[in-house]
């Protein structure tokens, strides 16, 4: 796959929240376009088009044959695309309710303290893409993060586990424990109270020139929330100012990558006719995972054009890399 292939790609996944081209701020989206390509190289959490080492793309991924990924609630329109039936968007007011109601859960949850020697260890499932313009999405791959805790600056942010295979997770210079490297430590030094944490986020939050601002902020509280640990206290005060976001809405349904349904909290990023869903268990309200897929009918595919989905199946801290739950 050709830079220009993927740089066309990096068009359609979730507006990068950055402006400049900054050391260690690509690590997120990079990662979602990397696994989205084929998932199968080094890659760091955050922004899209971050610049971290990026090893070969595998040339088996653009050889083999398109495997559609259809999740529960989602219709194929032919042998090449995965479709989704959303559902209808609710209220800001429904988002609201919704979050305070995820809020009060985060504060029954015990989550003790993280110390700087361990690791937040995920395990997740992520859609591949088979092909670009227009987008389809090819076979779910699993992968294993163990990201470092240290809040010193490093380039190694930890190790991750896919087709059998440990790699290291490389920064692209020396970064620190902070929005770009989100450790427990720097997370649990937040502001507890919603407004400041939204203010601080949105402080923090630097989109690309003309993009949406609000789906980068959106886009941050996202990565945040599905990917770290924290304490009880600052998640839910992070689902409290999430109901800040304009534009934010909840769903009666959505579905991860794995097909669990879930409540959603959604919004709709109308510069890329595209929405992003975070969903979440309807019992226990836990995080599931998220997807984005087109809105309208565009060269990038038809309306309803699944773009990206992932699943969260586990989330702990471990003492040490490569050790498992």
């Amino acid at each position: 796959m050709t830079t220009d292939d993927q740089q066309e790609l990096a068009q359609l996944l979730p507006v990068p929240a950055e402006r400049d081209l900054s050391p260690g701020r690509h690590r997120h989206h990079k990662e979602l376009l990397l696994r989205t390509i084929d998932g199968d190289r080094s890659r760091s959490r955050r922004r899209l088009m971050r610049p971290p080492v990026v090893l070969p793309l595998a040339a088996a991924a653009l050889a083999a044959a398109v495997l559609v990924t259809v999740l529960p609630g989602a219709h194929p329109q032919d042998d090449s695309a995965t479709r989704i039936t959303p559902a209808a968007p609710g209220t800001a007011h429904g988002a609201t309710v919704l979050l305070d109601r995820l809020a009060a859960m985060a504060l029954t949850v015990h989550v003790g303290p993280v110390r700087d020697d361990q690791y937040v260890y995920t395990r997740s499932k992520a859609t591949t893409t088979a092909h670009i313009k227009p987008v389809r999405t090819g076979p779910l791959k699993e992968r294993e993060d163990w990201r470092s805790q240290d809040p010193r600056p490093t380039k190694d942010a930890g190790f991750f586990r896919q087709d059998g295979k440990y790699l290291p997770i490389h920064n692209s210079g020396p970064t620190p424990a902070g929005i770009d490297r989100p450790t427990y430590g720097w997370l649990a030094s937040l502001p507890t109270d919603p407004n400041a944490l939204y203010q601080r986020i949105r402080k923090e939050t630097r989109p690309i020139k003309d993009s949406d601002f609000d789906q980068a902020v959106f886009e941050s509280f996202g990565y945040l929330l599905r990917d770290t640990v924290m304490p009880p206290q600052t998640q839910a005060a992070f689902y409290k100012a999430a109901a800040k976001i304009p534009g934010v809405v909840e769903l009666a349904d959505g579905a991860d990558a794995d097909g669990r349904h879930g409540l959603a909290i959604a919004r709709e990023d109308h510069d890329r006719d595209q929405r992003t869903e975070w969903v979440f268990d309807k019992e226990t309200l836990a995080f599931l995972g998220q997807r984005t897929y087109l809105t309208k009918t565009s060269e990038w595919g038809e309306a309803g054009t699944l773009v990206w989905a992932n699943a969260i199946l586990e989330r702990t801290v471990v003492d040490g890399p490569r050790q498992t739950p």
